[in-house]
């Protein structure tokens, strides 16, 4: 089983090549996007990825993208793409939220972590606001998770709901800020395609797998074109 993994929601992207060997995932390649210009790498960037192991893209058994919050550009750029190739090669999908990205890759103890245990992540959506996220684990170190909500909030809304808790975000500014408001937050690094695609296998196997018909990224806040366009037609939309 060959799973591409994809990851456009920051301007550093990447992609990636798993190769499922005797029930296990097996990292191929791991290569990062340039430029911060997705419409214009990403595609090529497959291509070439694809032709340095001798494969074609009908060879693949499964997608795996990168659904958000992130870079409003680099997301639906990353979801045309897969949604093309589902149509065009009968390729499964599954869609990874860069929230949940983060609460699977949640630093484990020697002990472990218990099954339930809530994991709270977090990324800066600037304006004083936060994109959030709060998971369970699921049995067991698969990296599963169970989510419970994503929102947009306030920063002090969400420092109010959960102080002293420890969220996981790789956005230092962010952890600055929420440790002055006496929180324990803990750096982590930002997923890259290859995570997007290995938690992308896990939902495969359980018998998760997205409607391309209807999958739309996670932004949890509109962008600003459609923010503006909303205004001038006297449209509220949600947020």
């Amino acid at each position: 089983m060959l799973v591409l993994g994809i990851d456009t929601s920051t301007r550093q992207g990447s992609v990636a090549l798993l190769r499922e060997e005797d029930g296990a995932l097996q990292t191929v390649e791991v290569a990062w996007l340039a430029g911060g210009q997705p419409s214009e790498t990403l595609i090529p960037a497959i291509a070439e990825l694809l032709e340095r192991h001798g494969l074609e893209k009908h060879s693949l058994s499964l997608a795996a993208v990168a659904s958000g919050p992130g870079s409003f550009t680099g997301l639906r750029v990353a979801l045309a793409t897969v949604k093309g190739m589902a149509e065009a090669f009968d390729l499964p999908v599954a869609a990874v939220s860069v929230l949940e990205a983060l609460a699977a890759g949640a630093p484990r103890t020697a002990e472990g972590r218990d099954r339930g245990e809530r994991v709270l992540t977090a990324l800066d959506a600037q304006r004083n606001e936060l994109f959030f996220g709060e998971f369970l684990l699921a049995e067991g170190a698969s990296g599963m998770v169970q989510k419970v909500r994503e929102e947009l909030a306030p920063i002090s809304t969400f420092t109010a709901e959960f102080a002293g808790a420890a969220p996981l975000t790789p956005d230092e500014a962010l952890a600055e800020r929420l440790r002055a408001a006496g929180l324990n937050p803990v750096l982590v690094a930002r997923p890259s395609a290859e995570q997007i695609a290995r938690i992308g296998h896990g939902k495969f196997l359980a018998g998760e797998r997205a409607d391309t018909a209807s999958l739309d990224a996670n932004y949890l806040r509109r962008s600003e074109a459609e923010l503006v366009s909303a205004a001038k037609s006297g449209i509220v939309p949600n947020s």
